[in-house]
């Protein structure tokens, strides 16, 4: 007999072959990381199935079976290879294997070069990335399944990263797009992360094989990767049971007494030890004056409604949950509610309203103000007199209950929010932007998977002896960590309060990134619903060194803050809230459109309210809302979008070249395109960027981390070769153009080097003319004769002459372009000065003006009634400067340029913001020096960082920050 035991990551099987080799039993169930004990319980139910099986060979696999195998002497043969060899007799034709299990994923690739691919730090396409995407939709795994079944759409959902998938599905949720088309996105976002993650480029092809519990239980994402890699996959009856018969049949089993080792396995515990903290509390009596120290910063949620009856209401309706609050005349609250957001805070918001006119039948509601996430759509809804962006709403609640706040904190289920307050107005701000491991969705997370209520999780830490060391780490990781520390023997007390501390160090040093603690003020004041855990309460103040304000009502702030704006702000007599009256003929109804205003065409969800009121979600410009921004006309990356496209496709006598409009081309496009068109050649260019492009493009992408603009780049090449021109031309570059700003004039190493890596991963380029030679356009004297013989070995002889003409015209064209881009800046800011408009300098790289890249920030920020001007548009205004950063890359000078122009003009209305790709690693060093040139001139830095995300949730929440602590208007737009 033969027995073999695969301990994945959050499930166990086990695979029981006769002497005859056929299987006599199979078993799989979650573990809840009681691996030893459920395994014995396993081999246990084997030897009452099958009588006189008191000897076998015995095998584990599985990615947490390793320490369990090695501790008793086990024999252990890694998953892949289990996979492998049950592979080989099950399904010898297999080309390619995919597997995805609770945490793990993997593709092996059979045929040609024998080669694995694995995740590594991310979990985006598993098992619990499934899990928790349900979890948020409110439904189950199956249910999830079944509903996606019926979609009629699919959004664009960011694939790589949960957290990054959660921001865009509850923006999704909050517009009021239905369940069943987001549950089809998520599948899709699955796919995607999988071959983007792990394929890296090697096609997927031939004989595919779907095993891993995921893929044998959700019919709908094997459909939808048949879909997207164009083939027609088979999943095994035993699919779930690949990896613990390959284990079985592995050739290094061993022979041992089963009821032995099961024994042996039931009574197992890790030799490991823990790193452990400092406890939070020292004893009781630390306990209860920390208690009774937080009790004075309370506040009655029950107050009486004053006579006259005057009232203001203000809501909340943030990523996981809704607030909404009522306060009277001396602003004490008088009715509130803390719901969690099942997806549609709709439904939410009405129920609290009818309790309200309940509850208080004379009330007179004097104004009212929605905030967070489904601001818009609550206030459209509920005809809500304001919106106010949500760090006004946190500021304003502040000053409450600490008048002299110089830092808040605000901690909620998926975002973070912090700001300086200098002179009583926000200073600076910070927001997480792509990670929420210093959140409540991620002790929400934890306390759910082990089985336990948030508030009796969150109880447990509070006197836990040794706390677990986790440090400061993605939510990825922290599963690992806290499994490993389970079998380690931590308790949950002790997993509760490290958890705690770790929300804690997260929110300090990945989102403020705060160099010491102590540092962050004397008067802070923390919020958000997450600080009503006593232990992250307790954690923060030990990691800072001293006490903070925590309002009774931290996880009402945002709420009770609308409620103050809305009184500071009232207008008239009466709200236009809806009255009872109006609640009783309420209705919402949701239709999905595709808009076809522009050439964006954006997938629009549509409410329509009883009331007559509509809100469009989905819209990437104006034109769906019938409405313009004040400085609509005035924005720079439009004016550069219509330059490029005046270079219109032309024919040749010479042939066709094809260019691909990414990266740097958004630059040097004009160069080229007139250097060739001089010569006698046609030129055309890749499409527009969109997300079917990169699509197309992405089974050819050797890396998942590298930059989304240079992801996209192969989505161009493919577009380039169905358009069959004689040749593709994209030349690898070392240098850029000198403008004299910094100590040199590099191309970043993805912009001087990309073409490199499209001509070994694009197998279809082989089958035309590629030209990536080394080209430099710094040395004006000697490009003719360099890209004369590059051209020769592609074409027929061409005339130095001719080269030198054309080589003459391109630079000419080239200084043109750039001259007419910086006259209209001029023309811009000129004009912003006349008509006293606020200017954003967005600021980033050529290619950030790629709407696909971009998402339409610049018009976001447009109807936030500024004017748009780009980094390249101010900086030749700015002679050399020092840095305290090697200098060295031509885009990386201009944007220090740009800083240096917001601080000389000495005008407050003209402001910088930069935009960021994620994947960048030279960014890093950007923003440092970027904010250090702004700050030390006393102005705000904001950073953006933008990728495949669609949702400008966070952007739209940053922008309209800075608006308001420069006082430039803090209602929505």
């Amino acid at each position: 007999m033969k027995i073999g035991l695969d301990v994945g990551s959050t499930t166990l099987k086990c695979v029981v072959f006769d002497e005859t080799g056929r299987p006599a039993f199979q078993a799989y169930e979650r573990h809840y990381s009681q691996i030893a004990e459920k395994a014995a319980d396993m081999l246990r139910t084997a030897m009452e199935q099958l009588p006189g099986m008191n000897r076998a060979e015995l095998c584990i696999s599985g990615s947490a079976g390793m320490g369990l195998a090695e501790d008793l002497g086990i024999p252990f043969v890694q998953e892949v290879y289990a996979t492998r060899t049950a592979t080989k007799k099950y399904l010898p034709d297999a080309d390619v294997v995919i597997e995805l299990g609770g945490e793990d994923a993997k593709i092996l690739f059979l045929s040609g070069a024998m080669e694995v691919r694995m995740n590594g730090s991310c979990a985006g396409g598993t098992g619990a990335f499934v899990d928790q995407m349900a979890t948020l939709l409110n439904i189950t795994p199956d249910e999830l399944n079944r509903i996606a079944g019926e979609s009629e759409r699919t959004y664009s959902i960011a694939s790589r990263c949960g957290v990054f998938a959660k921001s865009d599905i509850q923006a999704l949720l909050n517009q009021g797009a239905q369940k069943n088309d987001i549950a089809s996105s998520i599948l899709t976002a699955v796919v995607n992360q999988t071959v983007a993650g792990l394929a890296q480029g090697r096609e997927i092809k031939g004989n595919v094989v779907y095993l891993g519990g995921p893929l044998t239980f959700l019919s709908e994402l094997r459909k939808a990767f048949d879909r997207i890699l164009g083939v027609s996959g088979v999943c095994p009856e035993n699919s779930l049971y690949f990896v613990a018969a390959g284990a079985a049949l592995s050739e290094t089993a061993e022979e041992f007494s089963l009821p032995e080792i099961t024994e042996l396995i039931r009574h197992y515990s890790s030799k490991n030890h823990y790193q452990s903290s400092e406890a939070l509390f020292a004893d009781d009596g630390e306990y209860r004056e920390f208690v009774q120290r937080h009790e004075r910063d309370s506040v009655s949620t029950d107050a009486a409604l004053l006579p006259g009856g005057k009232a203001y209401v203000g809501i909340d309706a943030g990523s996981t949950t809704v607030k909404a609050v009522a306060i009277n005349e001396k602003e004490e609250i008088i009715f509130s509610r803390y719901m969690p957001n099942s997806g549609n805070p709709v439904p939410l918001v009405r129920d609290f309203l009818t309790d309200l006119y309940e509850k208080f039948p004379q009330i007179q509601i004097l104004s009212s103000a929605s905030t967070g996430y489904g601001e818009e759509i609550i206030k459209n809804a509920f005809s809500l007199d304001l919106g106010v962006v949500e760090t006004i709403a946190h500021f304003t609640a502040a000053k409450k209950f600490e008048p002299q706040v110089d830092f808040i904190i605000d901690i909620g289920g998926q975002d973070i929010k912090c700001f300086k307050i200098k002179n009583g107005a926000i200073d600076n701000i910070f927001l997480n932007e792509a990670c929420s491991s210093g959140c409540g969705s991620f002790l929400q997370t934890f306390a759910g998977a082990l089985g336990y209520e948030m508030s009796e999780f969150a109880k447990c830490g509070l006197f836990a002896d040794n706390p677990v060391d986790l440090g400061s780490r993605c939510t990825v990781f922290m599963n690992s960590s806290v499994k490993q520390a389970q079998k380690d023997g931590a308790s949950i007390e002790n997993i509760s309060a490290g958890l705690s501390m770790s929300v804690v160090k997260n929110a300090l040093y990945k989102v403020i990134r705060v160099t010491d603690a102590k540092s962050l003020g004397k008067h802070i004041v923390v919020q958000g619903g997450t600080f009503l855990n006593d232990a992250v309460l307790r954690a923060f103040e030990k990691e800072i060194g001293h006490t903070v304000t925590r309002p009774s009502v931290a996880g009402l702030m945002g709420a009770y803050g609308a409620a103050l704006y809305a009184k500071e702000k009232a207008r008239g007599e009466k709200s236009g809230i809806l009255d009872a009256r109006g609640l009783a003929f309420f209705t919402h109804t949701v239709k999905a459109v595709t808009c076809n205003g522009c050439e964006n065409h954006c997938r629009l969800t549509v409410n329509t309210f009883g009331n007559g009121a509509r809100y469009i979600a989905g819209n990437r410009c104006d034109k769906p809302l019938a409405v313009k921004g004040a400085a609509s006309a005035y924005n720079l990356y439009d004016y550069k979008r219509e330059l490029l496209a005046s270079y219109a496709p032309c024919k040749g006598r010479r042939g066709t070249i094809g260019i691909p409009m990414g990266l740097n081309m958004f630059e040097l496009y004009p160069f080229w395109y007139t250097f060739f068109k001089t010569l006698g050649f046609g030129v055309v260019h890749s499409p527009e960027s969109d997300r079917k492009l990169y699509f197309e493009g992405q089974h050819t992408i050797p890396s998942d981390t590298v930059c989304y603009p240079a992801k996209l780049m192969h989505g161009h090449i493919e577009a380039l070769l169905r358009e069959k021109p004689d040749a593709i031309f994209y030349p690898c570059m070392s240098y850029n153009l000198d403008e004299h700003l910094g100590d040199n004039h590099y191309n970043c190493p993805v912009v001087a080097y990309y073409p490199e890596v499209l001509d070994a991963n694009i197998a279809a380029l082989a089958e035309t003319k590629f030209i990536y030679d080394y080209v430099g356009l710094h040395r004006r004297k000697d490009f003719p004769r360099k890209i004369r013989e590059i051209l020769a070995r592609f074409f027929d002889e061409i005339p130095e002459k001719e080269i030198k003409a054309a080589s003459d015209a391109a630079y000419g064209e080239y200084f043109a372009y750039m001259k007419r881009i910086r006259e209209k800046g001029k023309e811009y800011l000129a004009l912003a000065q006349r008509e006293n408009l606020p200017v954003i300098i967005l600021s980033g790289r050529p290619y950030h003006l790629d709407s696909e890249i971009n998402h339409g920030i610049d018009k976001l920020i447009c109807e936030c009634g500024a004017v748009v001007v780009s980094e390249d548009a101010v900086s030749d205004q700015i002679t050399k400067f020092p840095t305290t950063v090697l200098n060295q890359w031509t885009y990386h000078a201009r944007l220090y340029a740009a800083a240096k122009f917001v601080v000389d003009s000495g005008d407050k209305r003209i402001n910088l913001v930069q935009l960021v790709s994620f994947g960048c690693g030279v960014d890093a060093i950007t923003g440092d020096e970027v904010r250090s040139i702004l700050e030390d001139g006393n102005r705000i830095y904001t950073q953006i960082k933008i990728d495949e995300i669609t949702n400008l949730g966070a952007v739209r929440i940053r922008l309209r920050s800075l608006f308001a602590a420069l006082g430039l208007g803090t209602e929505a737009p």
